[in-house]
C-alpha cells in the first residue's frame, strides 16, 4: 500500500508540473521574418485623429491603389486611436457600432480584398490616449480578436501605464499575439521614454525613439506636460541609434507629415531623410486629395528604393556647416546613398570632390573610396543620371530642402 501510494502521489506531482508547464509557459518574442525592410503603408492619426469611420479607411484603401502608392510599395492601411467601441460581458472588445457599422472583419476583408494589409491600434494602458479601452488586463483577448478579424499589424501606445513597467508589458502583448497564432507586426509606441532599442528588437519589429512629431520643419510645439517635434527635432534625436536597426528590428521616428501643410520643399527633404534612416514609410495625409507633387514624393521609386534597401542599415550625418549636412547610406551591390540636407533658411551651394572624401562606416564595415574606384551619380528627385565621382559635385540646394543621389560602380 505504502509503494502505491508513493507511486500515485509522484504520478499526480508529474501532471500538474506537466500540466502547469503547458498552461504558463509563454514565448514573449515577435513573430519572426516580418518587415525584413522597413514597413511602408497610411496611419489615419496624423491627419484625422478621431475621425475615423469605416468609410474613410475603405476610401483611403482606394486611393492608396488609384494613386499608385500600392504599386510604389505602400502595404498597410492603419487604424488609429479611437475605432473603439465597448467591451461586452465577457471582457471582448468590440467597434464602435456608429462608426463601424459593418465590423472590423468585414472592413479588414475589405482591404485584403485590395491586395493591401490591415493595421489597428490599441494601449499598454487602462486608457488610449483617446480615452478609449486599453488592452491592460485584457492583452490575451485582445489578441485573438484581432486575429479573428484578420489583424496584420499592430500599433500599441503607452498611455495610462501607471505603474507598469514598459519591456514587461509590450513583452506580454508580443505573447497574446504569438498564442492567438496570427503572424502581427508589433510597432511599439512607448516614445522612446524607456530606451527600447535595447530589448525592442526581440519583443517588436519597430519602435518609436521619441514623442509625436507634427507637421512644421524645424520647430516644438509645447502642450505643457509634453511637447510635439518638428521634423528636424526628431532627425536629431535619432543620433546613437543607427546600430540598433536592421532587418525585422526598425527604428521609428514617427509617421510621416509629407502632404500635411508644409512646403514641396519641406516634404522633399522629410521624406529623403525618412529614407535615409530606414525608417518605417506610414504615410500620415488624406491620400484621397494628395497634390500632384505630393504623390510624386511618396511615390519615388529611386527614393523608396534606398528605404527598402535589403541591407537595412541605417544612414549616418557625416558633416554639417552653417546648416548645410553631408548624409551616407551604404547599399546593397556596394552603392551609396548620398544626401545633402540644407536646414537653412536660404538656398546653399554645395561642393563636393568625392576623389579627395574617403569614407568610411564602421557600423557596417563598408567604404567610399573614389580616388580608387570610379562611380556613378544618379539625381533621385531629378531622376537623371549626374556624371561619375571624376569630377566634382556641385549643386544649389533650396532652403530647408534636399539633393539626394545614390552612387554605384
Amino acid at each position: 500500500m505504502k509503494k502505491l501510494l508513493v507511486f500515485f502521489c509522484a504520478l499526480i506531482s508529474c501532471a500538474t508540473a506537466f500540466s502547469q508547464g503547458n498552461n504558463y509557459e509563454q514565448t514573449y518574442e515577435k513573430f519572426e521574418g516580418l518587415a525584413l525592410t522597413p514597413p511602408m503603408g497610411w496611419n489615419s492619426w496624423n491627419k484625422f485623429a478621431c475621425n475615423v469611420n469605416e468609410q474613410l479607411i475603405r476610401e483611403t484603401a482606394d486611393a492608396m491603389v488609384a494613386s499608385g502608392m500600392k504599386e510604389a510599395g505602400y502595404t498597410f492601411i492603419n487604424i488609429d486611436d479611437c475605432w473603439h467601441g465597448e467591451r461586452d460581458s465577457l471582457g471582448f472588445i468590440h467597434p464602435d457600432p456608429e462608426r463601424f457599422p459593418s465590423g472590423m472583419k468585414a472592413l479588414a476583408d475589405y482591404i485584403h480584398s485590395k491586395g493591401l494589409k490591415f493595421g489597428i491600434y490599441s494601449d499598454a494602458g487602462s486608457m488610449t490616449c483617446g480615452g478609449r479601452p486599453g488592452s491592460r488586463g485584457y492583452e490575451f483577448q485582445d489578441a485573438l480578436t484581432y486575429a479573428s478579424w484578420g489583424v496584420d499589424y499592430l500599433k500599441y501606445d503607452w498611455c495610462n501605464t501607471e505603474g507598469l513597467k514598459a519591456e514587461g508589458a509590450y513583452m506580454t502583448m508580443s505573447a497574446a499575439l504569438r498564442r492567438a497564432g496570427r503572424p502581427v507586426v508589433l510597432s511599439i509606441c512607448e516614445w522612446g521614454t524607456d530606451e527600447p532599442w535595447k530589448w525592442g528588437p526581440r519583443v517588436g519589429h519597430l519602435w518609436r525613439t521619441t514623442g509625436d512629431i507634427y507637421n512644421c520643419f524645424d520647430c516644438v510645439e509645447d502642450h505643457g506636460t509634453w511637447k510635439s517635434w518638428g521634423v528636424m527635432q526628431i532627425l536629431d534625436k535619432q543620433e546613437g541609434l543607427r546600430q540598433y536597426a536592421g532587418p525585422g528590428h526598425w527604428n521609428d521616428p514617427d509617421m510621416m507629415e509629407v502632404g500635411n501643410g508644409m512646403t514641396v520643399n519641406e516634404d522633399r527633404a522629410h521624406f529623403a531623410m525618412w529614407s535615409m534612416l530606414a525608417a518605417p514609410l506610414i504615410a500620415g495625409n488624406d491620400l484621397r486629395k494628395m497634390s500632384k507633387e505630393t504623390t510624386e514624393i511618396l511615390t519615388n521609386k529611386e527614393v523608396i528604393a534606398v528605404n527598402q534597401d535589403k541591407l537595412g542599415i541605417q544612414g549616418f550625418k557625416y558633416s554639417s556647416n552653417n546648416g548645410l549636412e553631408t548624409w551616407f547610406k551604404p547599399l546593397d551591390g556596394g552603392k551609396w546613398a548620398v544626401v545633402f540636407l540644407n536646414r537653412s533658411d536660404a538656398a546653399q551651394t554645395v561642393t563636393f570632390d568625392w576623389r579627395k572624401t574617403s569614407i568610411k562606416d564602421e557600423l557596417s564595415n563598408r567604404e567610399l573610396n573614389a580616388s580608387n574606384d570610379t562611380y556613378k551619380v544618379r539625381n533621385l528627385w531629378s531622376k537623371k543620371d549626374a556624371g561619375t565621382t571624376k569630377k566634382t559635385f556641385k549643386a544649389t540646394v533650396p532652403k530647408h530642402d534636399a539633393v539626394m543621389l545614390v552612387l554605384s560602380k
